[in-house]
């Protein structure tokens, strides 16, 4: 799987994502027939359009290659994500419209991860902006999204130390 992130020229931001299922020896699928090796057996892509807020203005799917012919059917709900937000909530909000038998297990799996690629693509986009245009670094009233959600990133970590000294908490001792 793959992810990338583009800023638009109209502000908006596209979130790509990417499947290819390639095997390395040749294979029959029942009813379809041979498949030969390296022959994608699952190729499918996803761009999600976004604004700043993570709110989703359209999606596009492209199944460039898959398994079942059955299996183009399974686009039809994903137009429904559109006005949803990658937020917290994202996982059921996948599972509410396109969840079990009225999606792809694939697509969705592509989806689940599209919001951390926005929140990868998105802040520090606009933080490399501002400063190529010379505008003052911004302070954060409330910690980021990011912050207290891994290892690196703990409230009581090194990492929030040294990048939002604010936001730091020093731990609590074990007893």
């Amino acid at each position: 799987m793959v992810y990338s992130g583009f800023q638009r020229g109209d502000g908006l931001w596209d979130i790509e994502a990417n499947l290819t299922d390639i095997k390395p020896y040749a294979f029959i699928i029942p009813s379809q027939g041979p498949r030969e090796a390296g022959h994608p057996v699952h190729e499918m892509n996803i761009r999600l359009t976004i604004d700043n807020d993570f709110k989703i203005h359209d999606v596009i799917t492209d199944m460039v290659h898959i398994p079942h012919p059955e299996c183009s059917q399974s686009q039809k709900g994903i137009h429904q994500l559109i006005g949803s937000t990658l937020s917290a909530g994202w996982r059921k909000t996948i599972a509410k419209f396109v969840g079990g038998t009225a999606g792809c297990t694939h697509l969705n799996e592509l989806l689940f991860n599209m919001a951390t690629a926005a929140y990868q693509t998105v802040p520090s986009a606009r933080q490399f902006n501002a400063q190529q245009a010379g505008l003052p670094e911004e302070v954060p009233s409330t910690p980021p999204h990011h912050v207290g959600k891994c290892m690196s990133w703990a409230f009581d970590g090194p990492v929030t130390q040294r990048y939002y000294p604010m936001f730091y908490r020093k731990a609590e001792p074990q007893s």
